[in-house]
């Protein structure tokens, strides 16, 4: 017991070993899973907007597009959207729009001397609180200088921040006009979820920042940027601070985005905007940060969002200031990744050993619980403090330690099951074992009474062979007999109750029924002659071995018998005791087959030869007895039918009193040519035939009891 749970053990111990190395590895997998878990987490608790927050989108939709054309618009447009939202009162504008090449719709393009667009919109933006993008395209273009000073503590982070490869910026006269120039750029791994935002970003030689970056700076009027590296020597990031707002981030400078459900208002059609009455929007706009973007699909600026629909880039950088302005994070520190590993190994610990110690049904509650605390540890620390811990792969880790020792336990107990079927398919032949294992009340406690044919059967002078043969020897004889015997009773559907020192104990039609289950066992009976003939044979150093077996018919109360901790499956009755005294009474008779009256009814067609009545120790009763002498081909031979006619005339002979010399000598005779066996059974008998006299007497008194003119009828 003690080798299979140290091997339990191991196997979970390995089970866990190799899931905490997979979360350590962490492959692509593993942190989709993980940022999927995130989404659902905001999806459940969306970030609230304690008040109005003062920051809009003026929006290019597909309402402005209709009223004003095709995109892009001239930059004539982009003037005015300027000049207006100035006059209007914004803190700041930022157009998150890319402005790289000269404007095509400007009459200085088609004509020499035609107004400059291009010209008209960098006065616009010219000493006023404005920004641009650009935006990483990974082509080699170097980005810009900064617009922005930058002051730093700790270790120098800008080996760690995400490098602006190559961009795509504006004209150098736009780009020189405007108050502020940001990375529009979302994320540096491109097209999909956007969970964290890149604040800084290094051109190779300083830091740049991102748009909601740059559009607070210069909504706030701060010049200087100040970089919190860490003090350990690490060379991470561990926070940014713009004016008053101090915004934690990650090692590489990115913060994760922490989205809501945006109100209606904060959309402004930017058709409103370049309509005759603008001045309506004030209330909207005066004092508010504004971003300039486009939700047209044609534009090619949505992106997915955490909340799980599809929002427009702009929106996500409106996200990132209000979680600035509002101080509202979410935090996923370098520690948490450790912390993670502990609980995934300490969950998958939890269940091996809570399968290990009380078994699958226990184990799975305790597997609940286990996965119930993961996750709502990893809820509340989420909406109490926004901390960022992953319960999906501990979850995973609780479902597969799980299955894993569930698994290892059912190959054991599987394996204990085939050895038990193979130990047991010597006890019952393998179709009745099919049928128990279908249907295990079969095997309840308690018992039946049920019609059973019982056999017992011993080896004769087995005390004078013990005493002649050495003890290794004689276990090797027994064990070669008895698996002869066991097989010849297995082979015919009966199932061994036990072996009892030489003797061996089986019966039919328990645990399940089997049809002719008397023909059955008197044929397991001549299988076993056969068999033991066979046996002697290939033993020629040994003297040959005798059974004796007798066969019983009848009701008997057959199941489980003991106490809880103990039982056996067995059978107890008459029937079992008449047929253990018949297999003792072989001696008496002079013949190794005897069977009751009621099991040769049960199977005419074989050969049988009446010997009389005995009387058994402890049956109230004599009992009629035959000889089994054969198979139903003998008994259909016409020297056996020549033999039963002249047996039946001495046991009638008998009966009278009569030697009848004559019939004996001639009975004799005839049996030599069947079975020599025989020989000695009429030797015998001419010593007892005064059981032939008590069979007679039986037969009458029988006769008499059921005879109707003996009978009262009412």
């Amino acid at each position: 017991m003690w080798k299979r749970r140290a091997a339990a053990l191991l196997f979970g111990g390995a089970v866990v070993v190799a899931l905490v190395s997979l979360r350590a590895a962490d492959p692509y997998a593993v942190r989709v899973a993980r940022e999927t878990t995130f989404d659902v987490f905001q999806q459940l608790q969306p970030r609230q907007a304690p008040v109005d927050l003062p920051v809009r989108i003026v929006d290019i939709d597909e309402a402005s597009l209709i009223a004003l054309g095709q995109w892009p618009w001239s930059r004539q447009s982009m003037a005015r959207i300027a000049d207006r939202l100035t006059e209007l009162g914004a803190a700041a504008v930022a157009f998150d729009v890319l402005f790289a090449e000269p404007d095509r719709l400007s009459p200085s393009a088609i004509v020499a001397g035609g107004a400059d667009y291009d010209a008209q919109f960098a006065q616009a933006l010219a000493g006023r609180p404005t920004i641009l993008v650009m935006s990483r395209t990974g082509q080699g273009t170097a980005a810009p200088a900064p617009k922005s000073g930058y002051a730093m503590t700790g270790t120098d982070p800008l080996p760690r921040l995400p490098v602006l490869d190559g961009v795509a910026a504006p004209l150098p006269a736009l780009a020189e006009a405007a108050a502020g120039l940001g990375v529009a750029s979302l994320d540096r791994e491109g097209a999909g979820v956007a969970r964290r935002l890149p604040l800084l970003w290094s051109s190779g030689t300083a830091p740049l920042p991102t748009l909601s970056v740059e559009t607070l700076r210069v909504a706030l009027g701060v010049s200087t940027l100040v970089v919190l590296g860490d003090t350990a020597g690490a060379g991470t990031v561990e926070g940014l601070r713009i004016g008053q707002f101090d915004v934690p981030t990650g090692p590489s400078g990115d913060m994760w985005l922490y989205y809501r459900e945006l109100a209606p208002d904060t959309y402004v059609s930017a058709q409103r905007l370049l309509s005759a009455d603008y001045n309506e929007l004030a209330p909207l706009l005066s004092g508010h940060i504004v971003l300039i973007g486009a939700s047209a699909a044609g534009l090619l600026d949505i992106r997915a969002s955490p909340l799980g629909g599809a929002v427009p880039g702009v929106s996500i950088h409106l996200q990132a200031l209000e979680q600035m302005l509002t101080g509202t994070f979410l935090h996923r520190a370098d520690w948490v990744g450790g912390l993670e590993l502990l609980l995934i190994a300490a969950s998958a610990v939890a269940v091996v050993l809570a399968l290990l110690l009380t078994g699958p049904l226990l184990g799975l509650l305790v597997s609940g619980v286990v996965a119930a605390a993961v996750l709502a540890g990893s809820w509340l620390a989420f909406a109490r403090y926004g901390l960022l811990i992953d319960p999906g792969f501990a979850l995973f880790a609780v479902l597969v330690a799980y299955a894993a020792m569930a698994f290892f336990q059912f190959a054991v107990t599987d394996a204990d099951k085939r050895r038990i079927r193979r130990a047991f398919a010597h006890y019952v032949e393998p179709s009745l074992l099919a049928q128990i294992e279908a249907d295990d009340g079969l095997l309840k406690l308690g018992g039946d009474v049920r019609e059973l044919t019982v056999m017992f059967s011993d080896v004769r002078n087995f005390t004078a062979l013990s005493e002649r043969t050495a003890p290794a020897e004689l276990v090797g004889i027994l064990n070669r007999l008895f698996a002869a015997l066991g097989a010849a009773i297995v082979a015919h559907l009966g199932t061994i109750d036990k072996f009892m020192g030489d003797a061996v104990m089986a019966f039919w039609n328990a645990p399940v029924d089997v049809p002719q289950h008397a023909r059955r066992a008197c044929e397991a009976a001549l299988a076993m002659r056969e068999a033991l003939h066979r046996l002697n044979g290939q033993q020629a150093s040994v003297e040959p071995i005798a059974i004796g077996i007798g066969i019983s018919t009848g009701p008997a109360l057959v199941g489980n018998m003991g106490f809880e901790a103990r039982f056996d499956y067995s059978c107890i009755g008459d029937t079992v005791n008449v047929a253990s005294r018949l297999e003792g009474a072989c001696r008496h008779v002079g013949y190794d087959i005897l069977v009751t009256a009621e099991t040769r009814a049960a199977v005419p067609e074989l050969a049988f030869l009446d010997a009389g009545c005995v009387v058994l120790k402890g049956i109230s009763h004599p009992e009629p007895i035959h000889l089994l002498v054969g198979p139903a081909s003998l008994a259909a031979s016409e020297v056996f039918v020549a033999l039963q006619l002249d047996h039946d005339a001495l046991v009638a002979a008998w009966a009278r009193g009569d030697a009848a010399p004559e019939a004996f000598a001639q009975c004799r005779a005839a049996a030599a040519l069947i079975d020599p066996r025989l020989g000695d059974f009429y030797d015998a008998s001419h010593n007892r035939r005064e059981d032939f006299v008590l069979a007679a007497s039986a037969s009458l008194d029988t006769s008499h009891q059921v005879n109707p003119a003996n009978t009262s009828t009412r």
